[in-house]
C-alpha cells in the first residue's frame, strides 16, 4: 500500500490502482475512471488495492461493486465506511470527513447528492449510471 500511496502523491494522480501485478494511475476528476473501469475493465478493480484522492460515497460503492479489496484514501466521507465495509473493504485514511465537499467549499458533492438514498453499492452505481446517462443525452 507504501508503493501505492507515494505513486499517487509523487504523480499527481488522483487514483491509483494495483491488480494482478500491474500498477495503473489515473487523472480524471471525480468518479470517471472508476466508471471506465467499471464499464470497460471490470475484471481489474475484481481483488484490486487502492490509493485515492477522495473517496465518498459514490466512490466507494462503485469500488464495492468492483470487488475491489483494500483502499486507501486521502479524504474519506463517513458516509463511505457503510459502502466500504458492506463491500468487505478494508481501509485507511488521511482525513475523515463528515461529508465530500466540492472545491468551491460551499456545497456537498453533487455525486455525493445523486447517491443518497443508495443503500447497496449496486444501488450506488445504478443511480451513477442513470446520471452519467443523462449528462451523456443532454450533451448530444
Amino acid at each position: 500500500m507504501n508503493d501505492l500511496i507515494s505513486t499517487l502523491h509523487e504523480s499527481g494522480a488522483s487514483l491509483v490502482v494495483s491488480s494482478r501485478g500491474e500498477l495503473r494511475t489515473f487523472f480524471k476528476k471525480g468518479v470517471r475512471d472508476l466508471e471506465d473501469l467499471l464499464d470497460h475493465d471490470p475484471d481489474f478493480l475484481k481483488g484490486a488495492v487502492v490509493a485515492d484522492k477522495v473517496v465518498g460515497k459514490a466512490s466507494a460503492g462503485m469500488m464495492a461493486f468492483g470487488g475491489v479489496v483494500k483502499v486507501y484514501a486521502e479524504t474519506l466521507s463517513r458516509l463511505a465506511i457503510p459502502m466500504l465495509e458492506a463491500g468487505g473493504i478494508e481501509y485507511s485514511y488521511g482525513t475523515l470527513v463528515d461529508q465530500i465537499i466540492i472545491p468551491e467549499g460551499d456545497d456537498r458533492c453533487p455525486l455525493e447528492k445523486i447517491v443518497s438514498s443508495a443503500k447497496t453499492p449496486g444501488e450506488v452505481v445504478s443511480s451513477l449510471r442513470e446520471h452519467f446517462a443523462q449528462m451523456r443525452s443532454a450533451h448530444s
